[in-house]
Order: structure tokens, then sequence, then C-alpha cells
């Protein structure tokens, strides 16, 4: 069981994506877990066949618990070999080499035979797949299971549901139906108390639970220090008008990309932002795995990672952002997108907030805050006017940096932001 973040103790495993005997390699999903926050698609970091999975769909386990067993090399899509200490099945043949003969019984009749009901066909579902056909409205028994031996899982449901999308009104719920007109559910896999993947009300309430007890031990760990400093937009903005004129409605940029950017080219200047406090010691992040803060439509907070922003131009990162934020509302984070963010962007000036002082997300060192770009007083050469301006924030940490490391950063970031056509 992956750790998707450092609140993170117990996962439920909804799905397998993969059975005994598939190959794998790096990077492929292979589970679908349910965090306090959000389904995660979990991906192997590997090359190899899946040997045995060893927890079943349904089952709460703590992080660190092993899920399934992966052997290296290719297979052939066959189930490992049994082991050794598995029972060895004895052949008639052999049972006669082995045993005595059994003295002569007198033969006894058969009982008189019992018709025995009509055999069921028990569709194998994974628990996510079935809440999803019920959201959608699609019917599991027309539904062709992709999953390991046949098993219908939660992208088989969602292809079904857009094949028929675009002919067929939407459909009456699943639970709706009466069940005599329903595919018979499979027996429920037994689970520990409290093991139930949760509904939304109790989702948001556990993700609550987790997020403050989080916060409350970074605020009980971490010797925070706070800056803060206003920035003329003038010139991005003057600068972003203009570039989005010669781009299609599609590929236009919004100001949340020129602030991201201009954090990214802030942290080459100041690496001791980036990275993690792990074991006592500063440990500087091979990349910038730009965390960014966003609001779930259920509520709550999640913040996955652009992976590699610092390699990624203006465009891409518009882009990824764009991806990032349709994929945590709707679901599809991946595991290494939660696993690994070096440095968190929160943004909240959409929300009409002018200042934002954030906590940092252990084990990062630092979290930079954005408000609205509102118009302001604005004394510049001798003369005073109105501009566009936004307030930066930095939360840091003192075991990693100083004040003056920090301010150095929030000046960076302001110097990136009147040349916004280098981002």
């Amino acid at each position: 069981m992956p750790s998707l973040g450092a609140d993170m103790e117990y996962g439920t495993l909804l799905e397998w994506r993969v059975g005994p005997g598939d190959n794998v390699k790096r990077g492929d999903i292979v589970a679908v877990i349910d965090t306090s926050k959000a389904e995660i698609e979990v991906e192997i970091f590997q090359d190899g066949v899946i040997g045995q999975l060893l927890v079943t769909e349904g089952t709460r386990v703590p992080v660190g618990t092993a899920l399934a067993t992966v052997r290296a090399g290719a297979g052939d899509g066959a189930p490992p070999p049994p082991q050794a200490s598995e029972p060895i099945a004895v052949t008639p043949a052999l049972q006669a080499e082995t045993q005595p003969p059994a003295p002569a019984e007198t033969p006894v009749p058969p009982p008189p035979a019992v018709p025995r009901p009509p055999q069921v066909h028990r569709l194998r579902v994974s628990p996510v797949a079935r809440r999803a056909a019920e959201q959608l409205g699609v019917d599991l028994a027309s539904v062709a299971g992709s999953g390991s031996d046949g098993a219908i899982t939660k992208a088989d449901v969602e292809r079904a549901a857009e094949a028929v999308a675009p002919s067929v009104p939407p459909a009456t719920p699943a639970r709706a139906v009466p069940e005599s007109a329903s595919a018979p559910a499979p027996a429920p896999t037994p689970m520990p108390p409290g093991a139930a993947p949760a509904e939304p009300a109790d989702r948001a309430a556990a993700m609550r639970l987790a997020i403050g007890s989080l916060m409350a031990r970074s605020k009980r760990e971490i010797p925070h220090y706070y800056l803060q400093t206003q920035i003329d937009m003038s010139r991005a903005l003057a600068w972003l008008q203009e570039e989005n004129l010669r781009r299609s409605v599609a590929d236009r940029l919004l100001p949340s990309a020129l602030l991201l950017s201009a954090v990214v080219e802030a942290v080459a200047a100041m690496p001791a932002m980036n990275g993690f406090w792990i074991d006592d010691a500063f440990r500087p992040a091979e990349g910038v795995h730009l965390g960014v803060a966003i609001s779930l439509r259920g509520g709550g907070l999640i913040a996955p990672a652009l992976h590699d922003a610092d390699h990624k131009s203006l465009d891409e990162l518009m882009a990824g952002l764009r991806d990032l934020v349709k994929r945590a509302r709707t679901g599809r984070l991946r595991s290494s997108e939660m696993s690994d963010p070096s440095i968190t962007v929160t943004n909240l000036g959409e929300q009409g907030v002018d200042l934002v002082h954030g906590v940092i997300y252990p084990p990062q060192v630092a979290l930079v805050g954005f408000g609205g770009i509102r118009e302001q007083p604005w004394a510049a050469d001798g003369m005073i006017g109105a501009r566009p301006v936004v307030i930066a924030t930095l939360a840091a940490d003192h075991r990693a940096s100083d004040g003056h490391a920090g301010s150095r950063f929030l000046t960076e970031i302001d110097h990136q932001l009147q040349e916004p056509e280098e981002l």
C-alpha cells in the first residue's frame, strides 16, 4: 500500500487492474486505491510479471502492506506455478500404486436424482466499478469486462456509458431498477470494520479529519516563518493580453500560468525552497515537482504535483494545470502525482481573497500563496497611480532556510513577473 501523502495511514484497495501472470512495465496502472481524499490510480515502478495478488478488493490495510508480488522477466500470461508448499494433486493411477485395494462391498443403489436449480451467472465487478455503474446508469449485464478473469472495471463502465450517451437519454440509476430485472450481484467481499469505500458525505468528513490532523502536525513540528510582498502585475498582464490576442480561445493563457512559471524560475535561483526535511536534514529535490492546491467540488483540498515543471514551457504548464484540475475533480489522479510534490503553490485569488498564508505540507519546506490581482495605489517614478497588484506570500521551514533566503526567493518571483516574455 503506497503512501500517497504525509497524512495517509490506511488505504482501501478498490480495484485490481491486473491479474496473476500479467506482464507489467514501469508506469502501468495496476490498482485503484481509495484514500481519505480521493480515488487514486496506482502505478508500478518496475517491469515484471504479476505473481500473486495478496489483498482482495475492498480491503482496508495500513500503508506499507504488501499488495501483490512481482516476478522479474517476461511472462506468458499464465498464473505462476504453484509453490512447493501447496498440496500436490493425487491421480487415480498414483493412488492405486500407493494405497492397498479396498475390500469388496455390496453395491448400494444410488439415490434418486434430485433436479438442481439452474446455475446463475454472477458478474465479477469491482466495488468502484459497481459504484460508477450506479452513478452513470449503466446496466452491468451489458458490459464486457477487461479485468482479470473477465472482471468489469471502472474503465469498462465508463466506456459503456460513453458508447450509449449520444443516442440514449439519461438512464434511471441502476439502484432504482427492481432487482429481478437486473443481473445478480456477486457475493460481497468480507471487509474489516470501516473498510468499505466512503460515500461522499463520509469522504468529506474523513478528508476534513485528515487535513486537520496533518496541518496540526505541521504547525506543531515545523518552525514556520512567514513573508509577504506586493508585486506589480502591469507588465505581466499587458504581455498576457497581447499574447492571447494571437491565440485561439482554447490555447489562451491564464495569469495562473505566469505565477506558476515565476515560482519555478525562482526555485532555480533559490533551491533551498525546493525539497524535503527528512531525518533532521534537508534533502533537495531532484526536479521541481510543483504541487498545486486544488479545491474539490465536494469540499476539501488536494495538492497533486505538476511533474518536472522546470522543464515545461509556459504552454505546457498551462496544459498541465488544466489537466491536473480536471483529473483531480473526477478522481483520475495517479499515485506518483500525490507522493512527491517538492514545493506547493496555493492561489485563492479567484475566490476573492487578497492574502493567503498557507501551512507547509510536510515533508516539504515551503509553500507559496497568491491572492487576487487587485487595482491598488502604486507609487513609481515619483508618480502615484493605480496598478494591478498581487500579494505573494511564503511559508517556509526555519530548519531549512531563514528570512534572508526567503526574501530573496520572493524578490526573484517579482523579478520574473516583470519579464513575462522570458517565462
